[in-house]
């Protein structure tokens, strides 16, 4: 009794134990700066972002990322992928359970006449009938943890694979929001091409006047008509400009191009929401291309140990029972029954080698996993960082665009007055148009690239802060 006792806490604590390495997050303190506080820590990508957009308080964008986060045909392909990855995960764990059975065989065969036989006896011929039901059961034990392994395995993957999902997610939103501010900049474009337009076709039909009555030289008609030829092909470029991003939008929410419009609503020159600048390395972690990456780690490490416990000997329980006869009118009788039991054991000998290279490739595997990892990490802090001086950068030059606009139309009034009067020539006052347009179109586009910058910094920050 007491061997037995013995044996079975054995067996327990070896079925207990896992060979290969356990997992540990790849340390990235030595690429991180320093004053991200970096803290290696489990990824993150948990926590709840919310609807990030909401931040710009645009009804529109609202709708737009609501429609394509429930019509995105690239999104719900992400889901589809996770769904597949959950159901391989609990594939997984399926010789966790013993394999059961149920097995039902009826035939008729005719045996030989001539039968070899060691004594020279003369065997006749037979048909044989034969039916039996036999349930079969199958069992590996997990002495070395090959099973838990596998499951860490596809778990882990299946975490990857969410952790892409909400990646998708991340990128699908942010796309619309940038396609949108692209094209509510071309909006503002096309509003200060158009006052433009007009204010030129009444400056070129007021120098047609002047020409036809000899006061001014046909240069100077010519000269309007080119700046006037001039603006409507701008336009239309900026036309073509929000077509592709309306399109683009369009594809973003899962529409059809030909019936998706957007009416024209000019970006606003102001300010985006703020964003802290202080960026602690607990922010990465949000990141869902960052946990993907962490948890693929995780998925070939688990593999290691998958290979390594093929170099231990594989111990499984079989047995069956059932019924066999002759006669289908006895075959659930008592005399009918039959049963088998017994384990098996499997050491390999000439495959070892194999094994050997098997766990090495693996080993390499999880190398490269761990390298793609604090490639990702690189990257993040690099997109964190380009965000951040974009923000800056883009808001300093937001001033001066402002500066020069203000101080480009003050002077277009005052020239304008001044070739009312005769004092200055027409040239004069084109020059200032053009420079007032030129102004007003460069307010309208960095208005939108602050808005893009925001959201690229949004994106970097995992879709929070």
């Amino acid at each position: 009794m007491h061997s037995r006792s013995l044996l079975l806490i054995s067996a327990l604590a070896l079925s207990a134990c896992a060979v290969g390495p356990n997992h540990k997050t790849p340390d990235v303190t030595d690429i991180t700066p320093a004053q991200w506080r970096w803290q290696t820590a489990a990824p993150r990508d948990d926590h709840p972002r919310g609807d990030w957009w909401q931040v710009f308080k645009d009804s529109e964008l609202n709708r737009l990322e609501t429609l394509a986060v429930h019509n995105s045909p690239s999104l719900q392909a992400a889901i589809a992928r996770v769904d597949q990855a959950r159901a391989g995960a609990r594939i997984s764990t399926a010789p966790w359970s013993p394999d059961i059975r149920l097995n039902g065989d009826a035939s008729r065969e005719q045996t030989s006449g001539n039968l070899p036989t060691p004594v020279p006896v003369d065997i006749p011929r037979g048909r044989i009938n034969s039916f039996s039901t036999m349930i079969d059961l199958s069992y590996e034990i997990d002495f070395w943890g090959k099973v838990r392994r596998q499951v860490e395995s596809a778990r882990a993957t299946a975490d990857s694979a969410s952790a892409n999902y909400y990646n998708a997610l991340l990128t699908l939103t942010g796309d619309v929001a940038a396609q949108y501010f692209l094209l509510r900049s071309s909006d503002a474009e096309l509003d200060a091409l158009r006052r433009t337009i007009s204010l030129r076709e009444k400056f070129k039909n007021l120098l047609q006047d002047k020409f036809q009555a000899g006061a001014i030289p046909e240069t100077d008609l010519a000269r309007a008509v080119t700046e006037l030829a001039t603006a409507k092909a701008e336009l239309a470029d900026v036309k073509r400009q929000r077509q592709e991003a309306s399109d683009t939008l369009a594809l973003l929410c899962g529409q059809p191009a030909s019936s998706f419009t957007l009416s024209e609503r000019p970006i606003v020159a102001k300010a985006p929401p703020t964003i802290p600048a202080g960026v602690p390395a607990s922010a990465i972690e949000r990141r869902p291309d960052v946990a993907a990456a962490e948890r693929i780690v995780k998925a070939r490490n688990a593999d290691i140990g998958v290979a390594t416990a093929d170099y231990f000997p594989a111990v499984k329980l079989t047995a069956s029972g059932g019924y066999l006869t002759k006669d289908i009118d006895t075959l659930f009788g008592a005399d009918s029954r039959v049963w088998s039991i017994g384990p098996s054991v499997s050491l390999p000998i000439t495959a070892l080698s194999v094994i050997r290279f098997n766990v090495k490739r693996q080993k390499a595997l999880r190398e490269e996993a761990i390298a793609d990892y604090r490639q990702t990490v690189l990257s993040a802090i690099r997109d964190v960082e380009t965000s951040l001086a974009q923000t800056r950068y883009l808001k300093e030059q937001a001033a001066a665009v402002s500066e020069a606009h203000t101080a480009a139309t003050k002077a277009t009034d005052l020239i304008r007055e001044s070739y009312e009067r005769g004092s200055l020539s027409y040239f004069e006052l084109l020059d200032a148009e053009r420079t007032r347009l030129q102004t007003e179109r460069q307010t309208a586009q960095i208005a939108a690239q602050r808005h893009l910058a925001t959201v690229r910094l949004i994106k970097a920050l995992g879709g929070g802060w």
